[in-house]
């Protein structure tokens, strides 16, 4: 019998051919689970860092006034927040919501006269605004795929309030034929508020004006406002607030929280709620 030279080392060629693949199986598995540790790590910060946040905003709304740079550390939860709060101004264009989309059907107010907490100080004859007031819906260049626009407008005296309403629809005549909804100003406003950009406009004409109700329909949409009295100085009072809140681990995760805090219902000892129905 002969022997070949060639079958010399076989055996060695195996043993390292199968510690290659077990070496690999082997840190693939370390890998993944290395990977799935960490992604749990992180999530469990997230969380830590969301509810740091979310405490920072209760504390804020607690205390109803400003806390810039205010930042509390919680020793057993090893996270922080810090909160700060922002003046929706009524003297530039604002989009309502505090920049967010307003759902369909949902009202929003704006307020041509001071807001107080004291319901003796509000909606006084001396605040009373009188003014044009240009709002601005509709973020898409597709007429029928924006909201259409509900208006009711509170004027007159708390004694004897005044309501006037105005519906408008840029979906001609898809949605205005059966709804008889009059055309916005413009369907091509391009007007850009907080970097939202809106083509639908309508300038409502008010006199001695409280309050501004504001109903998107068919739809959701953004909304922006810009209020001009007659001195032509635009100026509205405060719309409400942003709390901003940003909550941080000890493993510098972080979340931010931005929160529209909006004023109170109007109390029905002032304007019944009736008024906005026919």
């Amino acid at each position: 019998m002969f022997k070949f030279r060639s079958q010399k080392g076989q055996a060695l060629l195996v043993v390292v051919l199968a510690m290659v693949v077990a070496l690999t199986v082997g840190l693939s598995v370390v890998s993944r689970s290395v990977t799935n540790l960490r992604n749990s790590q992180q999530e469990i910060d997230s969380q830590k860092a969301l509810s740091a946040a979310e405490a920072g905003v209760e504390q804020a709304i607690k205390s109803g006034t400003s806390i810039p740079n205010n930042i509390f550390s919680s020793q057993t939860s090893n996270t922080a927040y810090q909160t700060s709060l922002a003046t929706i101004s009524g003297e530039t264009a604002f989009l309502l919501n505090g920049n967010n989309r307003v759902s369909k059907d949902d009202a929003m107010y704006i307020w041509l006269t001071p807001y107080s907490f004291d319901s003796s100080k509000l909606f006084l004859d001396s605040d009373k605004w009188s003014g044009n007031l240009d709002l601005y819906w509709g973020n898409s260049l597709t007429a029928c795929n924006n909201a259409a626009l509900e208006i009711a407008v509170i004027s007159g005296s708390r004694a004897i309030p005044l309501v006037k309403r105005y519906a408008y629809d840029p979906c001609r005549p898809n949605r205005s034929s059966k709804n008889n909804f009059a055309q916005p100003d413009s369907t091509n406003a391009n007007k850009d508020i907080s970097g939202i950009k809106l083509y639908n406009k309508v300038t409502v004409s008010i006199s001695n004006g409280f309050l501004v109700r504001v109903v998107p329909l068919y739809a959701d949409s953004y909304i922006g406002a810009l209020g001009t009295k007659d001195s032509n100085s635009p100026v509205l009072p405060p719309q409400g607030t942003i709390i901003t809140s940003t909550g941080t681990t000890d493993n510098n995760v972080m979340r931010k929280l931005d929160v529209f805090q909006g004023y109170p219902e109007i109390p029905a000892e002032l304007f019944p709620f009736s008024l906005f129905w026919p």
